[in-house]
């Protein structure tokens, strides 16, 4: 086995040149189109608790703003390189064009190990970074929000120094903040509600009734956890789960809440009364309608592919399927709803975040549900379509739909 690493913008990179091939794109738009618009790289010294000050490395990466301002997380992990960043921020703008939320793509991160620091060391490397970029981002310029190991708190820290640091009030400049400073409704659960939203469309291609579809899921943390509930509540059987300690399987079906208050005492879904005890991949070769991945990358891959017994693939994770994989399963007849269209519904919401905070009037969750709903389905719709049309699988169909639609406002500015 290849012990290469795999660069992520190189792979970005080979999806988009099949992409401008299909789409016939001339070399000057592909030129664009492979390169981000800014990089800015920080240095963030940072007084630790004891007392020795070290030097954390920052990125923030504005892809492609051509259809709005720019959007994308902010990561803190040991692995965090520019590499890395920039394919993020390139798959970002094509999430939000997928999606047809009027954004560009942008990623963040630093180069730490949060899980080795104090909260006054975290807080203090936040403030640190939103005083370094904070003439790299804006309201009406990019937007950042919450990715791996950032959450709601980190956001308020960063909005209060860019506060600090402007002198106004501007809740729009980062999203997925606390509702107390300007949150949404909706947005805790929101990439499991997408994921929801495009595998109930995903079910009508194969004429698959919701109610006693069997559902298998790798990962149970938000995105795992949100996906099975409301699968649940629509009459679906959860019928297997894992984590990375190992995984539970049940024919009969299994309770999520119930699942959720397990883990929560025992630390793992392995063990859950009334289920076989299974190790962490088990649910991906498990026979039902939709396996959903929400683990990590590079899950379903040639190695395995063939043990793949699901009708659909429901990517909650982030490439979870590999390019070879998707194309095995595609020749199978095996649906996959790639990750840049299921679990989509996070920026989305985050978009309706940022609305809110334009507009300075809040929409009850009941109205974020449904403007949700109405969003995840034309865009599964969109990318279905266009998959039919060039007879490709659904990632292809994805990423013609976004590229398509970032040149037409690239035409549209002049840039080409």
């Amino acid at each position: 086995m290849s012990t290469k690493k795999i660069n992520p913008f190189e792979e970005m990179l080979k999806v988009l040149k099949r992409t401008a091939d299909l789409l016939k794109l001339d070399s000057g738009t592909y030129e664009i189109l492979s390169h981000p618009k800014e990089v800015l790289t920080v240095s963030l010294p940072v007084k630790m608790d004891n007392g020795s000050i070290k030097v954390f490395q920052g990125y923030r990466v504005h892809y492609n703003d051509a259809r709005g301002p720019t959007k994308g997380g902010i990561r803190y992990h040991p692995n965090v390189n520019l590499d890395e960043v920039k394919a993020l921020a390139a798959w970002m703008t094509w999430k939000t064009a997928v999606v047809n939320i009027p954004y560009g793509g942008a990623k963040g991160g630093i180069t730490c190990n949060p899980k080795e620091m104090s909260e006054r060391e975290l807080e203090m490397l936040t403030r640190k970074y939103a005083s370094a970029i904070a003439k790299f981002v804006g309201v009406d310029l990019d937007i950042p929000a919450p990715d791996v190991n950032t959450n709601p708190q980190t956001m308020a820290w960063f909005f209060d120094e860019y506060v600090k640091i402007k002198g106004e009030v501007l809740p729009g400049v980062i999203t997925a903040k606390p509702l107390s400073i300007g949150g949404s409704q909706g947005r805790s659960y929101a990439t499991g509600r997408g994921v929801f939203f495009t595998g109930l469309e995903a079910l009508k291609t194969k004429n698959i009734n919701v109610k006693g579809a069997k559902v298998s899921i790798q990962g149970y943390g938000n995105a795992g956890y949100y996906s099975a509930k409301f699968f649940h509540e629509a009459g679906a059987k959860i019928i297997a789960v894992s984590d990375s300690k190992g995984g539970a399987y049940s024919p009969d079906g299994m309770d999520p809440d119930k699942l959720l208050e397990f883990k929560k005492k025992t630390k793992t879904v392995k063990g859950f009364p009334g289920s076989d005890e299974t190790d962490t991949r088990a649910p991906l070769f498990t026979e039902c309608d939709i396996v959903i991945p929400a683990a990590l990358e590079d899950q379903i891959t040639s190695e395995n592919v063939d043990k793949v017994k699901a009708k659909i693939v429901l990517e909650a994770a982030n490439g979870p399927t590999t390019t070879e994989a998707t194309q095995s399963l595609f020749e199978r007849d095996i649906l996959v709803v790639p990750d840049i269209l299921a679990n989509a519904g996070g920026v989305t919401v985050s978009y309706f975040e940022w609305v809110q905070n334009r507009q300075g009037y809040y929409w009850t969750e009941e109205e974020v549900d449904e403007k949700l709903r109405k969003i995840m389905t034309q865009a599964f719709r969109d990318v279905y379509q266009t998959s039919q049309e060039y007879k490709v699988d659904m990632r292809t169909g994805a990423y013609l739909v976004a590229v398509k639609r970032v040149v037409e406002a690239m035409k549209a500015r002049g840039w080409i």
